[in-house]
């Protein structure tokens, strides 16, 4: 079993000089088509770039939200002070 694996390993790593890239780099792309294929369990990529779109949009959101907030407060308190004074 273990000469197996280190011809397996041995293969990846060949594979991974020829196409130029490091073996880690080679097993996360292979582990990426899987699980875009469907042939492993995970988050497909176009889903995980979609939920980041949204996470994205939800902060720059939250950040207007609060601005717009900050801005009613000031400009109700200068409403305050120019009906106070004569």
């Amino acid at each position: 079993m273990r000469a197996r694996y280190t011809a397996a390993s041995q293969q990846k790593h060949r594979r991974a000089a020829l196409s130029g890239c490091t073996p880690q780099t080679l097993h996360d792309w292979v582990r990426k088509a899987e699980i875009d294929s469907g042939q492993r369990a995970g988050v497909p990529t176009e889903m995980a770039e979609k939920l980041k779109a949204l996470e994205r949009e939800n902060r720059e959101l939250r950040q207007a939200n609060e601005i717009l907030r900050k801005a009613s407060a000031y400009f109700a308190m200068a409403e305050l002070d120019r009906r106070s004074k004569p």
